[in-house]
């Protein structure tokens, strides 16, 4: 029973202190005067009776009536009913009130009276009734009652109903009406509930919803979950504490425990700055002071609004309980909505009442948190039973059986004050149960089940809405309840009597009369009704993380178990073998449970003593399964290995045992305070449970062993009343001495999991390396322990500032004690206990540090582990190795493929091996740490020459299963597209490794090019020779002291510098120069040589012609006699008529230093008129001629770019009178003269008369609009313009189309004025240049890319192709880091710019290349032209000419930008070369017909330019080739070893020996011009960048590679009784496909070799058999003209005669050979007829190329679109149909592109072909002629074609089908 109401007050208003305008509440009056001794007087009530605070009003209010709640210090709630009414107050009243207070100031009064002369005013007074119950209906009655007798002066004395009020005694629950009378005639019934742990809402619940709606409240019941401030606003007090009250019910069971105050007063506002969390209303006139509250979510119930703060992030339901609440609400609030849509509604739609919604709201929530906390009774830990139920909650195991780690919302919850007091209240196992126990434990099936019926689930709302609404309102019939109200309108009365002053002595007799009843009455003993708590089913589905269910499948489970069965058995070769699969098999949960459930097996009496091996694996196994477990272990996987790391072990020495858990202790899980706990707790519960298992004796010990801890406990609880007090104490006791023995246990395995192996190691451990794939340790291994992280963990809470300073065992003590203090004053260790423990912790960690010292120091004298041999590469004849092998792991960077990557396949790296460093290469030779590939050989290298960066790098720890802590690991990336991450292995000691990065840093920069390998091969290695000063160099000494002389006094030797050079001015230089005068050109070169031999091994005799001859003999000469450039005859008389000359004025390489020794020129200018004009050019490389077309005489010229005096005097100062012959003005006259002399040397100059219009040209040239027709035809268009400054200079500013790749269409070219020279500038230096109508040549500025762009373009081209660590998701990374390397950009504006030159020089006009120093970008420029234009340039032997003249001659620098000696170092490596042969590759591929060398010489040239194995290379120009005597050794007699001398010779010899650098699809075109698409959609990036062969190392070393595969072929030989498969496995990153699966011609030429080998003939050279091949089937062509060629011709389909090559596109109509279609897919049937309309129109090769890439693997001998009639009844229909010789059908598809076949007509069945009629719906406007039926066994085809050749075309190759079957 309990008091109705424990006080009731009287509150008034009172001026309030002086200078504030308002009042305050003062108490008139409270009964009782007393304090109840259970119940204090709550303080503070006056502030709460007037929210708003105490004021005047000048008119009379209606009475109101509110509750307030307050809590006091012991959190008990008091509800303050508030019954508020107005009285008058007089003025002379309120002066006396004022003359009160003291020190009065005068004025003040005679203010306050001038205030309040012209009315009366009214002062708020109010009744308060003070309770502990929450009965708002009865308070409101009571309090009216009251103010009813007061206001119409009713007989009752107010002091018997105070009275009566206040002894008023209620049940508090269990259900029972109680009916009371105060004794005013009065009478109420009030009703108790049930049970009072439900909460009570009324209609409160329903409101909140009403005023904010369904997601409104959603967020806040959330909010207020995971602790948030929430403020509510309203303008009605009433209104506030409802909400308040709602939202405290929808949170049942939890319970609020924070700052509650659902009516605020104005005085106690700034408790809302706050900084705990609190739930609490304040009136809304107040609105503006919550403003700048920046983390408070304010719900305004009137405006229906919640607002949340921007820096406040509300977690919500997971899914899916977040959906089901949401339509669950919308079901009970929103019934009409699932009607909304219907077409015939039922008529009523019965909404539940107010009353009822709000129970069925609360049903929602109820249910909602019922699956919630689903299952939790599973996760309670009782530690103590004895003498109170200690209880603790398993959060992560509750989280990870939920599946809901990662979830944002759950955690917070269970992290919360309210969880915390819900596991406290509802965890003891022995108490009052209610709705929420029974629906937890027994409708949560149901709830699985109703999940996806809304009718279910709806169902089940109502029945738990019933039973909240049965426990607020019992009974269904509530007598009448009679109350007297106030009349109406009393409150307006004008003398209304104030209230009077109650008689204190009569109430106070009235109470103390109650109160000495009840203490005579007997006590009322509640019945208990305790019981033990259901736990309701276990959670059954475990969720993997994230929810998905991961598919475990049976055959991983059993890959498990088997690996640990043959590791116990010892058959370690097996369980290596299974060891990978376990490993990766870990990431799953299963996976890891069943690893822990086998071990187990294999522990007897808590030991398993194992050998070293085993314990290596089951470490391995331990350390991977816990990887993946996160630090608070929510599968409890590290919880089962923990006494398992403390069994299993193994025999160092004698007395000497080292235990596993000195392996794993790499692992977050261990420094988590928060798993121990769990783990302790874990334990006290079982040994607990066991004290009293065991105590009921053994006879039914069967079944006591089914109970669970809870069960048990709640049985103890039970019967604890019933023990005697020592059974009592001796229970106690012994479960305090459980606890405490369990405490001192868990000091122990603390500190074997904290203490690391190497105890003098302070060492913190890296913030960064837990969880980090730590599948660490092998037997000689040493693992760190966690404890620096310890440290980190705990010292921001501890307040331990000194971590570094101390040292591990430190650390521990501290960790254990922090530990062992929170458990055990958890649960109830006494004192003493406590502080035995804090005293031994220091010894235990102590003693077990001494015991590691000894297992560590055995440790250590541990055999290592066998590891393989290292495998010996072979080397080159001449390479010499200069360190052997140093064991190192070769580290799997970002390329997938060699780890497994995304196409699967056991990882081939990380591989074990050496590393070895040779004169000429870096080379990893190894084998695959995979046991399951561990037989294949991985080998990995790379000329050192091509190294471009070395670092020291860290691997990750994906890895670090090999590698040692603190070994040396480098990163080596070569230009050659390889990289290496080396591991060295901890036996390689560090000064090797830094021996090693010194040698290797001295191969890679030599002090000079003659140190290189190409040099020094063959040499015996001595000490590098001291760098001496050149002159001194013993082989040039005999180089003629003239020629080095001048040429150095010439050019001085800023050349060498990389700054650019500026030539001295005119007049300083002297006349000592060797040229003063034209005639001195006559000088004979022998005068020069005579004393010279350029090289110790070859002479050259001092004879005039020898040595002119040997110029003569350079490429470049050779080119020009070819190309018709002037020729150069023994008496170097010219022949005048020639528009070229050869010139020898740079013979002494006086004038250009990077040119060669003889020049094309105009045959007009003289030798002296070129020295002057040279300066004028960077680098002095003044315009030269370096080919010419045959058929328009162009030339292409090519220079350095202008300087700037040059460019002015050329450009700006040629039509201005010079005011005196000024130097620059002779200048640029005779560079003038020097281009106009280029302009006349061409013929159709002359022929316009000196004016370039363009009609000097033949018809021929322009006419039937020429290539360009071919390719606008072609159909592959393309909208990419030039960019539109060079489009626009050359159409005469105004563009009018553009061809498909790029170039400016046909109509610019033919515009009235065409300038017969384009000088190809850059446009940062032609700036300001004004083009001159009167000039016939035109300057076009473009914007090329620098040396440096290529550079970094290269350097993140690398990256891409190659990058050094895996990313997530690689396709996506590498196209992005593609397309920022901005490479194929690069190659576009390359290919772009030399298709322009290439027209330009093909309709006529001359071009001269002046770019940068005329010797990077200049080169690819003329050099692709040249390739484009002229055939011969696209065979090997013409390549090889283009690569010597334009490249070597002309002097790129291969050294310089190539990084090859010390001084280039700091340039870098810039690939200009490889660039070009990039762009030739692009032109290959769109081309592949027209070159004679294949993509693989390519590849070959781009890695040995670089890679120094050949000299070729090596230097920056002629002139210091002839100073190393390097220019004519070629030419002279071959003495010595030839090895590296020249990549030619070599290129010649393989050619020779294979076919590999030839193309067999070669068949070119006479005089062809290449245009190839430029636009980035058409270009691929090279495969050369990406590919690698891990079985043998780059290809390119053609002896080296031979080797290994004839020993393999001859270890396959002798097994020859075994069936022998002919499968293959090709691996893409490890074998070498084109060797391991040859094309078919290679393979039938080794065929033919080995044939002949075996017949004892001399094998026939590959490349005449070739030839015999094609001529041969030529002969056949030409003899079987029918068209039907044997099986040789499908091998040569590439070699047909011309005119039908060109004509490719018509090859159906033209009835030429029907196997052409192998190898030509046409678009011609499908795609409409080319523009040019005439058939016979000469097609170029490109409109092949098209379609050259056909994706068809079937055979299609003959292939067209047909109409066909369907089946009966059915319409004609257009399908594509191909005739299949081979399969010898007639199949058909949709269309042409479709690849699925609709149907197969099988040609064995056709009886006849013959002529058919149309039928209904056959196709219109066909001729008659052009049906046809084709008759099989089962019915008739009908056909229709297009016309009647194309029909009878058909007929004739299915009718030869028939006949050749």
């Amino acid at each position: 029973m309990a008091r109705l109401a424990d006080y009731f007050v009287v509150v008034a208003f009172a001026p309030g202190k002086r200078g504030s305008g308002d009042g305050q509440g003062q108490i008139l009056q409270r009964f009782p005067e007393k304090d109840w001794e259970d119940n204090p007087f709550p303080q503070g009530i006056e502030l709460f009776c007037q929210p708003s605070g105490w004021q005047l009003f000048g008119e009379r209010n209606a009475p109101t009536f509110f509750i307030a709640v307050l809590t006091d210090i012991n959190s008990e709630r008091h509800y303050c009913a508030c019954f508020t009414f107005w009285e008058a107050v007089e003025a002379t009243q309120l002066q006396n009130c004022l003359r009160k207070v003291e020190e009065e100031e005068e004025e003040m009064v005679e203010e306050v009276t001038a205030l309040i002369q012209p009315a009366q005013l009214f002062a708020p007074k109010s009744l308060v009734l003070v309770s502990r119950l929450d009965h708002a209906e009865v308070f409101r009655n009571c309090l009216g009652l009251v103010y009813t007798i007061y206001v119409d002066g009713l007989g009752t004395s107010l002091e018997t109903v105070i009275g009566s009020l206040l002894t008023c005694t209620i049940p508090i629950t269990g259900g029972a009406q109680r009916t009371i009378s105060l004794g005013a005639g009065d009478r109420q019934v009030i009703q108790t509930p049930i049970n009072d742990s439900l909460p009570i809402s009324n209609c409160s619940v329903a409101l909140l919803f009403r005023q904010l709606g369904i997601t409104n409240v959603l967020g806040l019941f959330c909010a207020a979950l995971t602790e948030h401030k929430i403020l509510f606003l309203s303008s009605s007090y009433q209104r506030l504490t409802d909400a308040c009250r709602a939202l405290l019910a929808l949170m049942f069971p939890l319970k609020y425990s924070f700052t509650y105050v659902p009516i605020l007063p104005a005085q106690l506002l700034e408790v809302l700055s706050t900084p705990t969390p609190f739930i609490i209303g304040v009136s809304s006139t107040f609105q503006s002071e919550t403003q700048e509250l920046l983390d408070v979510i304010i719900a305004d119930l009137d405006g229906g609004t919640v607002t949340i703060p921007e820096c406040i992030h509300i977690s919500l339901l997971p899914e899916p309980l977040l959906h089901q609440t949401r339509e669950a609400l919308s079901l009970v609030l929103d019934p009409e909505l699932e009607m909304a849509d219907l077409a015939f509604p039922p008529s009523t739609i019965s909404a539940s009442s107010l009353k009822m919604q709000d129970k069925e709201i609360r049903a929602v929530f109820l249910r909602l948190f019922a699956q919630l906390l689903q299952g939790y009774r599973w996760c309670l830990h009782i530690i103590r039973i004895h003498p109170e139920p200690v209880i603790r909650f398993h959060k992560a195991a509750f989280l990870g059986q939920r599946g809901l780690v990662e979830d944002d919302f759950l955690p917070k919850v269970l992290e919360g004050m309210a969880f915390a007091g819900f596991v406290t209240e509802r965890g003891p196992p022995y108490r009052d149960t209610d709705l929420f126990d029974e629906l937890v434990a027994n409708e949560a099936k149901r709830m699985q089940a109703d999940e996806g019926s809304k009718v279910r689930v709806l169902r089940h709302i109502k029945e738990l809405a019933e039973q909240l609404y049965k426990n607020e309102n019992p009974y269904p019939a509530v007598t009448m309840h009679k109350v007297q109200k106030p009349t109406e309108g009393c409150h307006l009365r004008l003398h209304q009597r104030p209230f009077p002053r109650l008689d204190e002595g009569t109430i106070q007799w009235i109470v103390d009369q109650a109160t000495a009843k009840l203490q005579s009455a007997p006590p009322l003993v509640r019945a208990e009704k305790k019981c033990m708590v259901p736990s309701g089913p276990p959670l059954g589905v475990l969720m993997e993380r994230h929810g998905i269910v991961l598919a475990n499948s049976a055959r991983r489970l059993e890959v498990v178990r088997n690996c640990i069965t043959y590791v116990f058995e010892g058959k370690m070769l097996e369980a290596k073998k299974l060891l990978p699969a376990v490993l990766r098999a870990m990431k799953s949960r299963a996976a890891r449970q069943c690893l822990t459930q086998e071990l187990n097996l294999h522990v007897q009496q808590n030991r398993a003593v194992l050998d070293h091996q085993q314990f290596d694996f089951i470490v391995r196994m331990m350390n991977c399964c816990l990887q993946d477990c996160s630090a608070t272990d929510e599968h409890g996987v590290a919880a089962t290995l923990l006494p398992l790391v403390t069994a299993f072990c193994r025999k160092l020495s004698p007395g000497i045992t080292q235990f596993a858990y000195s392996c794993v202790q790499e692992h977050l899980v261990w420094a988590t305070i928060q798993f121990w706990e769990a783990m302790f707790y874990g334990d006290v519960q079982n040994h607990i449970r066991a004290l009293y298992v065991e105590g009921n004796g053994e006879e039914n010990h069967s079944e006591k062993e089914e109970k669970s801890a809870l069960e048990i406990a709640a049985g103890q609880c039970r019967l604890w009343p019933t023990m005697s007090r020592e059974k009592q104490l001796e229970l106690i006791q012994k479960e305090e001495s459980t606890v405490f023995s369990q405490a001192i246990h868990y000091a122990n395995r603390m500190s074997y999991l904290l203490l690391p192996l190497d105890a003098s190691k302070s060492r913190l451990l890296r913030g960064s390396g837990f969880g980090g794939d730590a599948e660490s340790v092998s037997n000689s291994f040493i693992t760190n322990s966690i404890a620096g992280s310890v440290a980190d963990s705990y010292d921001t809470e501890s307040g331990f500032e000194d971590a570094e300073s101390s040292d591990v065992a430190n650390y521990v003590v501290r960790f254990i004690n922090r530990f062992v203090d929170k458990v055990c004053t958890e649960s109830g260790v006494t004192n003493e206990h406590l502080k035995g423990l804090h005293v031994m912790i220091p010894d235990i960690v102590q003693m077990h540090i001494e015991t590691l010292d000894a297992v560590h120091r055995e440790s250590k004298r541990l055999p290592p582990i066998q590891k393989p041999k290292l495998l010996r590469p072979s080397l080159l004849v001449g390479e010499e190795s200069v360190m052997d092998g140093l064991r190192v792991y070769l580290m799997p960077d970002g390329r997938e493929e060699a780890a497994g990557g995304s196409i699967g396949g056991p990882p081939l790296l990380p591989a074990e091996g050496a590393v070895f460093l040779t004169t000429y290469r870096i080379i990893f030779k190894g084998t695959p740490t995979d046991p399951l590939v561990g037989e294949q050989v991985v080998v990995r290298s790379f000329p050192i020459a091509s190294l471009t960066k070395e670092e020291k790098i860290t691997v990750q720890a994906q890895v670090d299963q090999f590698i040692q802590e603190g070994c040396a690991q480098l990163q080596l990336r070569s230009c050659t597209f390889q990289l290496l991450r080396i591991a060295f292995d901890e036996e390689v000691a560090s000064e090797s490794a830094e021996t090693f990065r010194k040698h290797l840093g001295k191969l890679r920069y030599p002090q000079h090019v003659s140190d290189t390998f190409a040099f020094t091969v063959g040499q015996s290695a001595k000490p590098a020779l001291q760098p001496k000063a050149k002159e001194k160099n013993p082989s040039l000494r005999t180089i003629s002291r003239n020629l080095v002389k001048n040429a150095k006094k010439t050019i001085g030797r800023q050349y060498v510098t990389r700054k650019k050079y500026t030539p001295p001015s005119w007049e300083h230089r002297g006349s000592q120069q060797h040229f003063p005068e034209d005639h001195e050109d006559e000088i004979s070169v022998s005068e020069e040589m005579d004393k010279g031999t350029l090289s110790s091994s070859t002479t050259i005799r001092p004879s005039d012609k020898m040595t002119m001859s040997h110029l003569v003999e350079r490429a470049c000469c050779r080119d020009y006699q070819r190309l018709g450039l002037g020729t150069l005859s023994s008496s170097l008389t010219r022949s005048k008529n020639e528009p070229f000359r050869i010139s020898t004025v740079n013979r002494m390489y006086a004038i250009c230093r990077s040119y060669p020794g003889l020049l094309i020129v105009p045959q007009s200018i003289q030798d002296n008129t070129i020295q002057r004009i040279s300066r004028c050019y960077r680098q002095n490389r003044f315009p030269v001629v370096c080919w010419r077309n045959a058929r328009t005489k162009a030339t292409l010229l090519r220079s350095g770019g202008l300087h700037g005096k040059g460019v002015a005097g050329l450009f700006k100062s040629q039509n201005t009178p010079a005011p005196g012959p000024s130097q620059a003005d002779s200048t640029s006259l005779e560079q003038e003269k020097y281009l106009q002399a280029v302009i006349n040397s061409m013929p159709h100059y002359a022929e316009a008369g000196g004016r370039n219009t363009l009609s000097g040209f033949t018809s021929a040239h322009m006419s039937g609009s020429g290539k360009w027709g071919s390719i606008r035809a072609s159909g592959r268009m393309s909208n990419y313009a030039l960019t539109t400054e060079i489009g626009s200079r050359l159409a005469g500013k105004e563009l009018l189309s553009t061809q498909p790749n790029g170039s400016p269409s046909e109509a610019s070219f033919l515009r009235q004025h065409r300038a017969s020279l384009y000088i190809i500038g850059d446009k940062s230096q032609l700036r300001g240049v004004k083009p001159d109508p009167l000039q016939h040549w035109e300057v076009v500025p473009i914007e090329v890319f620098d040396a440096r762009q290529v550079k970094s373009s290269f350097k993140k081209l690398m990256k891409a192709c190659v990058p050094s660590t895996p990313s997530p998701e690689p396709g996506v990374a590498f196209l992005r880091s593609l397309e920022e390397s901005e490479w194929l950009v690069q190659i576009h504006k390359i290919l772009q710019i030399s298709v322009l030159v290439v027209e330009l020089l093909d309709t006529g006009s001359s071009v001269l290349v002046s770019l940068e120093d005329g010797w990077d970008i200049t080169t690819q420029l003329v050099s692709l032209v040249q390739l484009l234009s002229d055939p011969y340039y696209r065979t090997l032997e013409g390549f090889r000419l283009l690569v010597e003249k334009e490249w070597l001659s002309f002097g790129h620098r291969f050294s310089h930008r190539g990084a090859q000696t010390l001084a280039s170092q700091s340039s870098g490596f810039t690939p200009i070369f490889l660039q070009f042969l990039d762009c030739v590759h692009q032109i290959h591929l769109q081309f592949p017909m027209e070159f004679e060398f294949s993509q693989y010489f390519l590849k070959f040239l781009s890695y040995h330019y670089v890679s120094s194995r050949f000299r070729t290379f090596l230097l920056d120009s002629d002139y210091e080739r002839l100073e190393l005597g390097l220019l004519y050794e070629e030419k002279g007699e071959r003495k010595g070893s030839q090895l590296s001398r020249s990549i030619w010779d070599y290129v010649e010899r393989l050619n020779k020996k294979t076919p590999i650098f030839f193309n067999y699809m070669y068949a070119p075109e006479d005089g062809e011009v290449l245009r190839p698409y430029s636009n980035i959609s058409n270009l691929k990036v090279w495969d050369y960048y990406t590919q690698e062969t891990l079985a043998e190392g780059p290809s390119y070393d053609w002896e080296l590679v031979q080797c290994p595969a004839e020993e393999l072929e001859e270890a396959t030989l002798p097994d020859t009784n075994a069936p022998q498969s002919r499968r293959k496995i090709i691996w893409p990153c490890y074998s070498n496909r084109s060797r391991t699966e040859p094309d078919a011609i290679s393979r039938l030429l080794e065929e033919l070799q080995s044939l002949e080998m075996e017949l004892g003939q001399v094998p026939e050279r590959w490349k005449d058999m070739w030839d015999k091949v094609k001529a041969f089937q030529r002969a056949e062509a030409q003899a079987d003209p029918s068209g039907r060629m044997g099986a040789s011709s499908l091998l040569m389909a590439s070699s047909l005669p011309h005119q039908r090559r060109s004509l490719g596109v018509y090859l159906q109509e033209s009835g030429v050979s029907s196997t052409i279609n192998l190898s030509l897919d046409n678009d011609a049937s499908s795609t409409s007829t080319p523009s040019s309309g005439k058939q016979g129109g000469r097609k170029s090769t490109s409109t092949l190329y098209s379609q050259f890439q056909t994706a068809e693997s079937e055979n299609r001998s003959y292939e067209g679109s047909l109409y066909k009639k369907g089946a009966f009844m059915k319409p004609w229909k257009p399908r594509w149909f191909v005739l299949d010789k081979t399969k010898h059908q007639l199949r058909y598809y949709d269309s042409r592109l479709d690849t699925e076949c609709k149907g197969v007509i099988d040609l064995a069945e056709v009886e006849s072909i013959t002529p058919g009629t149309p039928t209904m719906g056959a196709p219109k406007m066909v001729d008659e002629k052009a049906f046809f039926d084709l008759k099989t066994t089962k019915r008739v085809y009908n056909f229709c074609a297009q016309d009647v050749q194309l029909a009878q075309q058909w007929i004739d190759r299915i009718q030869s089908c028939l006949s050749d079957a």
